[in-house]
């Protein structure tokens, strides 16, 4: 068993190495593991969607969530402000407008950011 695992570390110690000299690794993969998890539970609920359509509003939608969470923003906030703008925007805006809206704009109001540091 202590062979085993000898054995594991010699055949890995080429990554183990540059793990070592390169302070900005991470050791494990639990970031990669957590920004999937969002996606690996939206995907059980893709499979209610009633049309081509429905899926891909669900599809949309989830992107613009995880870009904003991405940027520090609070997902409900920031969707409630960016649908309202929207809505007095009118059906053609103008990409000025439009970029307002961004994620990492600066114009978004304080209630969008979070707290969190990332």
């Amino acid at each position: 068993m202590i062979g085993e695992a000898v054995l594991y570390a010699l055949n890995q110690e080429v990554y183990l190495k540059r793990y070592l000299e390169d302070g900005h690794l991470s050791i494990d993969n639990l970031a990669a593991e957590r920004a999937l998890k969002n996606f690996a539970t939206g995907r059980r609920n893709w499979l209610f969607a009633k049309s081509i359509r429905g899926a891909q509003a669900s599809a949309t939608v989830y992107s613009i969530t995880e870009t904003a969470m991405l940027n520090g923003k609070k997902p409900y906030n920031y969707l409630t402000y960016v649908m309202e703008r929207m809505k007095d925007l009118g059906p053609f805006p103008e990409k000025g407008a439009m970029l307002e809206l961004l994620p990492w704009s600066a114009s978004l109001p304080a209630d969008c950011h979070s707290k969190l540091k990332k």
